[in-house]
């Protein structure tokens, strides 16, 4: 029999990378077996957040992208 309380707490001692795979693996194990179930958007900001320092630039590429970017 599955022990969520044990499984709880498993994934609670992840470090938050691994917590991020578990969540991925839950959403499409959903797809999967539940094709017609609609998913609850979630906050464009968290998908923003995932760019966020990611890449170093021009500290006024926003004004002078058209020079910079081929």
């Amino acid at each position: 029999m599955i022990n969520l309380d044990t499984i709880q707490q498993d994934i609670a001692s992840l470090p938050p990378d691994a917590q991020q795979v578990i969540l991925e693996l839950v959403c499409v194990l959903k797809k999967s077996y539940f094709p017609n179930q609609q998913e609850i958007p979630e906050s464009k900001t968290q998908d923003w957040s995932d760019f966020i320092g990611c890449i170093e630039a021009e500290p006024d590429l926003s004004r002078n992208y058209k020079t910079l970017l081929p």
